[in-house]
């Protein structure tokens, strides 16, 4: 019985190893800022082609191993749900192209030159049916930003505690950086916010998931979000419930976040 149970352990371990999927330490090349940026990469196991990806960005101070730390069984989720997922270095960016820091193009990297190395170098859909973008805090903004500008490579795109109006907050975050002191460049502080890129989406442009918990500093301006998306008659989904700025709160969301995605992508097959 003793060694009837060894082998069974054996044999489990054997069949987890052959099934676990897989995950990558990439350093992609960027043309637009000539350098190096980190990603991970977790890709399903079984599955040889048109495996569907969603874009994970990082909150500020935040890296490519954040979403890795926050939710270590990503690897367990991809091969349940047969989605990759694929997770960018976007620094403190705002995953804008800075309009003053010709050196942080972010858009750029993520919504091109990232999406060509993964399309590239795995077996992924190729097309805006296979993709969505999501993230947290700044990469909640960096994830609407790119989704709602680039509707010709993500249908779906997601945010879980997003800065989706930035203009409330004109002294935090390093925004300033990237665009310049608030006072003074006040265009740009309208151009470069979420909200005020509502008015490129006609109703089914893309499919769109945003939530937020009620503690959050983020609470109003994911309301405002909401508001504006209905007075544009733009279907999408709206989830508030208790919670603060913080991992518990993500850890949670993005489950749902995931199977808003799985439903987008399988309807599209």
């Amino acid at each position: 019985m003793k060694k009837l149970s060894s082998l069974l352990f054996l044999f489990a371990c054997s069949v987890y190893t052959l099934y676990a999927a897989k995950v990558d330490t990439v350093m992609v090349h960027s043309d637009s800022m000539n350098k190096g940026v980190e990603a991970i990469v977790v890709m399903p196991s079984g599955i040889k082609a048109n495996i569907p990806v969603i874009y994970l960005l990082h909150g500020y101070s935040g890296d490519a191993r954040s979403w890795i730390g926050l939710k270590p069984n990503l690897p367990e989720i991809a091969d349940q749900m047969g989605i990759a997922f694929v997770c960018p270095d976007g620094k403190n960016s705002w995953y804008w192209d800075s309009p003053k820091d010709p050196s942080s193009c972010y858009e750029t990297f993520v919504a091109k030159e990232l999406v060509s190395y993964v399309d590239a170098n795995y077996p992924v859909k190729k097309d805006r049916s296979g993709r969505a973008i999501t993230g947290l805090s700044m990469g909640g903004h960096g994830a609407m930003w790119l989704g709602l500008r680039h509707k010709d490579v993500f249908g779906a795109a997601g945010s879980t505690s997003g800065g989706v109006d930035i203009r409330p907050f004109p002294n935090n975050w390093e925004m300033s950086t990237l665009l310049g002191d608030e006072s003074s460049n006040r265009d740009l502080w309208e151009q470069y916010t979420v909200i005020n890129q509502i008015d490129r989406l006609k109703n089914g442009d893309l499919a769109i998931i945003i939530d937020c918990g009620y503690g959050d500093f983020f609470y109003e301006v994911n309301q405002d979000l909401h508001k504006k998306l209905c007075k544009y008659q733009i279907d999408h989904e709206f989830q508030v419930r208790p919670g603060v700025h913080n991992a518990d709160y993500w850890r949670n969301s993005i489950d749902f976040q995931i199977l808003f995605f799985k439903k987008f992508f399988d309807r599209k097959k």
